[in-house]
């Protein structure tokens, strides 16, 4: 083990909070070069694809990085912005906002923003961190659901970092945000803004992000958290369970996934006559591709061919008040104990974060 060479410590530096906030990722552009090197890498990790490893690999470089990058990229054209990537603009814009919000409440943290496969990645964006002095910092993925796949694999990627890392500073972790009531508060809140909007449909569709079933055999608490997520949304609407339905979407391979799958749902209610449905993805902290193109695109074509007359997509927290209000508080509680008592004008605070709502608004 080989650690990076680092500047000379200086004695009586203050110390310095941060925080990281983690996504998934994206690639750089919708090309088929650029959904190769973004899949290679995603695909390429072993909390994502628990196959043997060599045979896998094999799989991946034979077979699935020849054929999909193609596909995927002209997904990702239909849904690309002028900004570019809607995961990547939406996450830069909520770190953006939730360094002004914890400023409001008096905390002097700095807010980054990194990705699990793509850039800004973990490693980049920690250096980045450390060159500013950094000696204390949160780490807060974007999952509110905890899986191995995922907030895991966050944790893998700083972990990796601090392998190669002679000054560490101090590290925290949340896990999880499924049942926080101010995460459900905002969920709901959008959900009935929604409705006023469009009106209120026959079914809500609370969809989340697949797995493979056998994650569940293994332990993983992703299945259970996705379902008290829907539950406690369900109740804060005051639906009745004939009035929703929880299903997971984004199947890959022959393998059986998490159930009932999203889109054969929408096509079996359409059938029993179902004729407006509304679909909201709390699992995505964000939108993205997952969001804008497989469900406001896919499912929808495939719930109107089966006899469905109204499909309404709810978008995700993004960069929403209620929403930054939840992960304000999160990352505020996580933050406890650590000094970051900020003497500062919070007016200019609250101007900065105005504009940075102003900046979301006209995307």
């Amino acid at each position: 083990m080989t650690t990076r060479p680092e500047a000379a410590y200086s004695h009586g530096s203050s110390p310095k909070t941060a925080l990281l906030y983690c996504n998934l990722g994206t690639p750089d552009a919708p090309t088929p070069a650029a959904l190769r090197r973004y899949l290679a890498q995603f695909l390429s990790d072993p909390r994502v694809v628990e196959i043997p490893r060599l045979i896998w690999l094999a799989i991946l470089h034979g077979i699935i990085l020849r054929v999909r990058p193609a596909k995927s990229a002209a997904k990702y054209a239909s849904v690309w912005t002028s900004q570019g990537s809607p995961l990547k603009v939406w996450t830069e814009k909520q770190s953006k906002l939730l360094q002004g919000y914890l400023g409001e409440r008096g905390h002097a943290v700095t807010v980054r923003y990194a990705m699990r496969y793509g850039s800004p990645s973990i490693a980049d964006t920690l250096n980045q961190l450390r060159a500013e002095g950094a000696t204390r910092i949160l780490v807060l993925p974007a999952y509110p659901q905890y899986s191995g796949a995922t907030t895991a694999s966050v944790v893998d990627d700083v972990a990796n970092w601090a392998l190669q890392t002679r000054h560490l500073p101090e590290l925290r972790f949340v896990n999880r945000y499924h049942d926080e009531p101010l995460y459900i508060a905002a969920l709901a809140e959008s959900v009935r803004a929604h409705w006023a909007a469009n009106g209120r449909p026959e079914r809500l569709i609370i969809s989340f992000h697949g797995m493979p079933a056998r994650t569940l055999a293994l332990g993983d608490p992703y299945h259970c958290e996705c379902l008290k997520t829907g539950r406690l949304l369900a109740e804060a609407l005051g639906l009745s369970k004939t009035e929703y339905v929880v299903t997971f979407q984004s199947r890959f391979g022959r393998a059986k996934w998490l159930e009932p799958y999203t889109e054969p749902t929408l096509k079996k209610l359409a059938a029993e006559g179902v004729k407006r449905i509304a679909v909201i993805c709390p699992g995505f902290s964000a939108d993205c591709l997952e969001t804008l193109e497989e469900i406001s695109m896919e499912a929808r074509d495939a719930f109107v061919a089966a006899g469905g007359q109204q499909f309404s997509y709810i978008p995700c927290l993004n960069d929403s008040p209620a929403g930054m209000r939840a992960l304000t508080a999160l990352a505020e509680r996580h933050l406890q104990g650590w000094p970051t008592q900020l003497k500062t004008d919070v007016s200019a605070l609250q101007a900065q974060r105005q504009m940075a709502l102003a900046a979301g608004a006209a995307t």
